[in-house]
């Protein structure tokens, strides 16, 4: 499709069946409704090295090639993470640090969902977007957007049903689609 747009889905969690991880699996369904929309779901959170700056060159190590090419590949970013002690997972700022000495995320249209319970979370999206900010990512604020999520809103193959958060999160897609 010649003017498709590619979102990459960047979880921040890395437990299973999380909240974080059920949004943008249900982003991936619903985007597979909207025309000229496509999207990958990363999983490579877990197989990234701890940051270390001496490794921060050629050759890159191989999880970290990988997410750089899965940056690059993509016309935007989606992230839905939580908040931890007030700030990003520490898995998930590592992931963020591998991507401060490269220029693929730079100036990338890139927003998030925080699907926390209300009055939570703000640490997070502070912390993300401070880091965003120093690897020169394009924060769309229309994208960036709270979808408060209880846990019984997913079902049982891991997707929100609920029309509502499907729509909500259908138009942070078309936000980003549109760069």
């Amino acid at each position: 499709m010649p003017n498709e747009r590619h979102i990459l889905l960047l979880p921040g969690s890395l437990r299973a069946g999380s909240a974080n991880e059920a949004v943008l699996r249900t982003a991936a369904a619903v985007a597979g409704s909207l025309p000229g929309v496509r999207t990958t779901y990363y999983s490579g959170l877990a197989g990234l090295p701890h940051f270390d700056p001496d490794l921060d060159t050629d050759p890159l190590p191989g999880p970290v090639a990988g997410l750089r090419a899965a940056i690059e590949a993509a016309d935007a970013l989606l992230v839905c993470t939580p908040e931890y002690a007030g700030t990003l997972p520490g898995s998930f700022k590592n992931l963020l640090d591998w991507t401060v000495g490269g220029v693929e995320i730079s100036d990338k249209p890139t927003g998030w969902i925080n699907c926390a319970a209300p009055n939570r979370g703000h640490g997070a999206e502070a912390t993300l977007r401070t880091v965003l900010g120093y690897t020169g990512a394009a924060v769309l604020d229309g994208a960036c957007v709270r979808i408060p999520l209880e846990r019984g809103a997913v079902g049982p193959d891991g997707l929100v049903a609920d029309p509502l958060v499907r729509g909500r999160i259908g138009e942070v897609l078309t936000r980003l689609a549109a760069g």
